[in-house]
């Protein structure tokens, strides 16, 4: 668990990566008074408080703590459909408890999940009680029959199970019924609503270029969340899904692979976000079969693959707020540094690490507390071994690279 939080701390000789996207400080010092930052400086601080902690950061970056936009800590095997069935409910927690540390020890001190994690885990890291990022949940995503959420094979006829646990869906149809789920939902106390306006890759009856939900079903789930003062994020691939979503209004658009120039230029007239999650498909092909994922469930992840870097090309073309998420399953979510490389391709090391933390904080709403070293900002930092923007490949080599994570001024990791 984390040290006691500390009266002052000076941070000194860290090139920064503020997460404006200023170019970086060398030689720089952060003033940190209880939780929040008091002060950044582009060199030595002058007079300090008596009794303040003063850390030596020579030849490290610090950055502010990575956030991750789209996580299934409830994903705890590879093939999701079928831990839903073979798992007990009690076991599928504990399991999450672990990728929730796990994603912490990986440099994000903060995460959202796209589905299946309640406010109680949540709640368990606000609390102390569990080493985590800060969490914003969605609960139980929403899914029509035979959509994206129902991972019942077509030859079963049983109605949908109503997990609780793991990668909860509530398999919900018509107006009536998903605005009952997304109440439902917001009655338990979730950050945001999750509804899947698309196919996907894991799950066994669609495919991923379809559309899901009509548009009165869409409305209705996004008027109950502005009802409520929150917003929707949604799970598509295609262009249609994503026309769909943006005229149902929903804000956040998670994967989006097989867009187009015309999907993209509407996210962006809306003033929404676009979430891929590139990682997710590059570990899924290069692991999947051997962790117990079917064939077809692969060739889908492929097709998604596919297009992945130049769906980022498009919207990156063409404007689009575009955040981060990394999207893995079981074994596979030690890998989220991965995703920032990937990004990289196209927006760069910088553009990688603005959509991992500034971009991010603005699509949680969190942009006054998260996301940059500035000024009143939360203390939520890490600190790399090395110069990211020369290697964004150290954030994989976290155990070693990554030498301190901080949340919220008090220490969870420090090797210094």
């Amino acid at each position: 668990m984390m040290e006691k939080n500390m009266s002052t701390l000076v941070l000194k000789n860290a090139t920064i990566i503020s997460g404006t996207g200023a170019d970086p400080i060398p030689n720089g010092s952060v003033i940190i008074e209880g939780e929040r930052i008091r002060e950044v400086l582009p060199g030595l601080p002058g007079a300090v408080p008596s009794g303040a902690t003063t850390i030596d950061c020579r030849h490290q970056t610090l950055l502010p703590g990575l956030i991750d936009a789209h996580v299934h800590v409830g994903a705890v095997d590879a093939n999701i459909m079928e831990q839903q069935r073979r798992t007990y409910g009690s076991l599928l927690v504990i399991r999450a408890l672990k990728v929730m540390q796990e994603t912490l020890d990986q440099g994000f001190t903060t995460m959202r999940d796209a589905g299946g994690a309640d406010p109680g885990l949540r709640e368990a890291v606000r609390q102390g009680l569990v080493p985590g990022p800060r969490m914003f949940v969605a609960g139980r995503a929403m899914s029509q029959t035979g959509g994206h959420g129902d991972f019942r094979l077509p030859t079963e006829i049983r109605s949908p199970a109503q997990d609780l646990t793991g990668v909860a869906i509530a398999v919900c149809d018509g107006v009536d019924e998903v605005r009952r789920a997304a109440r439902e939902q917001l009655r338990q106390g979730v950050d945001h609503l999750k509804v899947m306006a698309g196919g996907g890759a894991m799950s066994p009856s669609d495919e991923i270029d379809t559309s899901q939900y009509s548009l009165d079903e869409l409305k209705a789930v996004v008027f109950e969340a502005q009802s409520a003062g929150t917003y929707v994020m949604a799970h598509v691939y295609s262009s249609r899904s994503i026309r769909n979503s943006i005229t149902a209004g929903i804000r956040t658009l998670e994967h989006g692979n097989l867009l187009d120039e015309e999907a993209a230029q509407a996210i962006k007239n809306a003033g929404a976000f676009l979430v891929p999650t590139m990682v997710t498909y590059e570990m899924i092909s290069r692991m999947g079969k051997e962790l117990g994922i079917p064939d077809n469930n692969v060739r889908k992840i492929n097709e998604a693959r596919e297009r992945s870097v130049e769906a980022l090309a498009i919207a990156h073309r063409v404007g689009v707020k575009i955040g981060s998420g990394s999207d893995l399953l079981g074994p596979m979510q030690c890998y989220k540094g991965m995703e920032l490389e990937l990004k990289s391709q196209v927006l760069g090391p910088m553009g990688a690490i603005i959509a991992s933390t500034k971009t991010n904080a603005e699509l949680l709403r969190k942009e006054k507390d998260l996301g940059t070293i500035e000024a009143g900002k939360l203390a939520d930092l890490i600190l790399v071994n090395g110069d990211p923007l020369k290697d964004i490949k150290l954030f994989q080599q976290y155990r070693d690279k990554i030498t301190v994570i901080m949340q919220g001024g008090r220490f969870y990791k420090n090797l210094l």
